[in-house]
């Protein structure tokens, strides 16, 4: 058994850890607020947009603007891997790489993959491991704005009119509740049309007209969408990060217990020690 300076030296060492995880857990939440009010007031915006988006995609020839809705052969394709700069958030940015690769190696297997990484967990383990990683936009997280992804957004969208990538996905996590972050594998471009079998789309009258709309209306949707899925992204983070460190301050106050409880089992026993030493040497003295 460990001697009593050792247990109380561990007794005052995950004191302070509990400490420290309680505190994280608290910025955690109050951070998961405004991310989760951000997100929550973004998302129907962007769902009615991306279906409209949808919509409009399909009733367009491809000479008034299907650029970004057109398929070809996949040859090239860009992973756009949405972590955290930080850690100490359970799996939430292991899940995404381990998704990510899952992509390389089962549906884009025979294909050419590069990577755009956001967030530094990301951008640090590819580039470490030599996957081909074509930039990484950490920063974003500093100022998280719509303009500063929308710059990030007009970058991707001209790399897949040039034909440098045929097919764009996002990877990353959405934000279900503090405790539930589901990993989404969300196709970007080309954009994909709606294809309703035996039903009318709907007759649209484009005004000014449908090039107009095309150069507005497409863009600001995929701008959107990007940074839909970054708040998303942001807001399952804090809540990932949250729930990691309860658990952690919940392990903590277990491991304490269990200590303090080894702690005066063995100060009992050093008096008990004592005790009968003292009887012992008072009898070898009354004798």
């Amino acid at each position: 058994m460990a001697n009593l300076k050792e247990i109380r030296s561990r007794i005052t060492s995950v004191g302070s850890t509990m400490q420290i995880t309680s505190a994280m857990k608290m910025v955690s939440a109050a951070k998961l607020k405004r991310a989760q009010d951000a997100i929550t007031q973004m998302r129907p915006y962007a769902n009615k947009l991306t279906e409209l988006l949808e919509n409009l995609s399909a009733s367009l020839d491809a000479d008034d603007g299907g650029t970004y809705s057109k398929e070809r052969a996949i040859k090239n394709v860009l992973l756009v891997t949405i972590t955290s700069n930080r850690g100490l958030c359970g799996g939430f940015n292991s899940y995404i790489i381990k998704s990510a690769k899952a992509l390389m190696n089962d549906e884009f297997e025979n294909v050419n993959v590069e990577v755009l990484s956001i967030g530094k967990k990301s951008s640090e383990h590819f580039t470490k491991n030599d996957f081909n990683v074509v930039s990484t936009h950490d920063a974003l997280f500093n100022d998280l704005t719509f303009e500063n992804v929308s710059n990030v957004a007009e970058d991707i969208m001209q790399q897949f009119v040039d034909g440098n990538y045929d097919k764009v996905v996002l990877v990353y996590n959405q934000f279900k509740n503090a405790a539930t972050q589901i990993i989404m594998n969300e196709n970007y471009l080309p954009i994909q049309t709606t294809s309703n079998e035996g039903e009318q789309i709907g007759d649209y009258i484009f005004e000014p007209g449908k090039k107009e709309i095309v150069e507005e209306l497409i863009p600001k949707s995929l701008k959107t969408q990007l940074f839909k899925a970054i708040l998303d992204s942001h807001a399952a983070e804090h809540g990932a990060r949250m729930t990691a460190m309860h658990k952690a301050t919940d392990n903590a106050s277990e491991l304490k217990k269990d200590l303090t409880l080894t702690y005066n089992k063995a100060r009992q026993a050093a008096i008990t020690g004592e005790i009968l030493e003292i009887v012992g040497g008072a009898e070898a003295l009354n004798g």
